[in-house]
């Protein structure tokens, strides 16, 4: 399954222009044969923007939704993008999938909030495997700090998940996070990970880019630089298949010895 990591900031502020961003990246990954597409973290909206946070949350089945389930159909590909989610006097820092055909298919709440700036304007959710079928691929999702949690990933790998999503505001200066962190995560894991970052500068924040796409290997099918792109990569169930066979972590696990973790 093809697969389309948005690298981009967007116009922060603006849900309306970030839409046509959308759109037309939309548009460029399936001319290159993509199934699914990948923004950042808080694309819809921007990730800087104070209390605009707030009032430019939407409900899931709001109009932005509307929108990109109107983007998905008319190019052909599904979408997983990030927003903030109004859920009546709460916020949920979150991402949705929505398919080919327009179909809201799954939608995850950040778990793991960083910083005061989150946990001034979020509240966290309480849901940490979400999860969805898409071409015959178990995608899972999640949200930037909640990988740096291995707790987090292998949960999502002893629930089958084969792609998991991970839309992000990787800032300056933890890019080892995208460069070492997500590969390993991936191999110990033993799926493929997506992780879609923002670049350049948005108030305080500094956001490194450098998005991938890990192989259950260790390897970055996929790597973006520092600037607005386009990256896609296979993801190969075939290969997932041959590399779980030939690591066996998950089988080799002695989870009598684990209960300290709890």
């Amino acid at each position: 399954m093809r697969t389309a990591l948005l690298q981009s900031s967007g116009r922060p502020g603006s849900t309306a222009e970030n839409l046509k961003v959308l759109d037309e990246a939309a548009g460029r990954a399936a001319a290159a044969g993509a199934a699914l597409l990948v923004t950042s973290e808080l694309f819809l909206t921007g990730y800087a923007i104070g209390d605009g946070i707030g009032v430019l949350a939407e409900p899931a089945d709001g109009d932005a939704a509307d929108a990109v389930a109107e983007i998905t159909g008319r190019h052909g590909l599904a979408i997983a993008y990030g927003y903030p989610e109004r859920a009546g006097e709460r916020v949920y820092n979150s991402v949705q999938l929505i398919s080919a055909d327009g179909t809201r298919l799954a939608g995850y709440r950040k778990t793991h909030l960083f910083g005061c700036f989150e946990r001034d304007h979020f509240t966290p959710g309480e849901q940490p495997v979400v999860q969805a079928e898409l071409n015959g691929v178990t995608v899972g999702l999640m949200i930037c700090y909640d990988v740096e949690f291995p707790e987090n990933v292998r949960a999502h790998a002893l629930a089958g998940t084969d792609l998991l999503l991970v839309p992000t505001a990787q800032m300056h200066p933890f890019q080892f996070v995208a460069e070492s962190v997500v590969p390993v995560r991936a191999f110990e894991n033993q799926l493929y990970v997506a992780y879609v970052n923002r670049v350049g500068h948005e108030g305080e924040f500094e956001f490194v880019g450098l998005s991938t796409l890990a192989g259950p290997d260790g390897i970055a099918r996929a790597r973006a630089g520092h600037a607005e792109e386009l990256v896609l990569a296979d993801v190969d169930p075939a290969f997932l298949a041959a590399s779980r066979e030939a690591n066996p972590y998950l089988r080799d696990r002695r989870p009598g010895l684990y209960g300290a973790l709890a």
